[in-house]
């Protein structure tokens, strides 16, 4: 208990001093997106929680209004419900910065699996279900090994099914090893690993 505490307390303190900085950068995002095409700045899509408690994530749209209409949930580098805006915000990442929001909220933790959307987690076997034991994260181990999602998934026919096939079951493992060894040193190393893949 003490250390699910202290977890919180410094995905707490982290979002706070995260997002004060940020502020003017989410600005000048959040023009970017505007001028670039119509719909909203932030994209609220529903994802599963801690528990499987539904919530909806911050990131800045990077796809046409209404893209689920066009296309799964899955997307590939070269889909074409991506924005210009959004395809520079993708290779960088900053799409991801207004989870801290979540973070700040409680929904999510700095670190953890990846939030899945619901209807992946209805999929869960009883052993994948333990992904849903801790809160889901900004960035983990599997944000590390397929930061170039898209490239993996360019050129496929059903980007969801290559999703599946191709990063689903890595993804899985990598996330269950997270929750039966996490601790704030693991924390701490993959925070500091994921900024320098992203300043790569």
């Amino acid at each position: 208990m003490t250390s699910v505490i202290f977890k919180r307390m410094f995905d707490l303190s982290a979002s706070i001093l995260g997002l004060i900085p940020l502020l003017p950068i989410f600005a000048m995002l959040a023009l970017a997106i505007k001028l670039d095409s119509d719909g909203p700045v932030f994209y609220r899509g529903l994802r599963a929680g801690r528990h499987g408690k539904p919530f909806r994530i911050f990131k800045f749209r990077t796809m046409v209004v209404d893209a689920h209409k066009f296309g799964g949930p899955s997307s590939s580098a070269d889909d074409p419900r991506i924005t210009r805006t959004g395809s520079f915000l993708r290779h960088h990442k900053l799409d991801e910065l207004p989870q801290l929001l979540n973070v700040l909220t409680g929904d999510m933790s700095l670190v953890g699996p990846r939030p899945e959307v619901v209807e992946e987690v209805l999929l869960y076997t009883d052993e994948e279900k333990r992904l849903l034991s801790v809160r889901p994260g900004i960035t983990d181990w599997a944000s590390i090994r397929f930061r170039n999602e898209g490239e993996i998934l360019r050129g496929s026919a059903d980007p969801h099914a290559a999703y599946r096939e191709k990063i689903r079951p890595e993804k899985i493992r990598l996330g269950l090893d997270y929750v039966r060894s996490h601790s704030f040193v693991t924390d701490c190393r993959i925070i500091i690993r994921t900024l320098k893949s992203v300043l790569e």
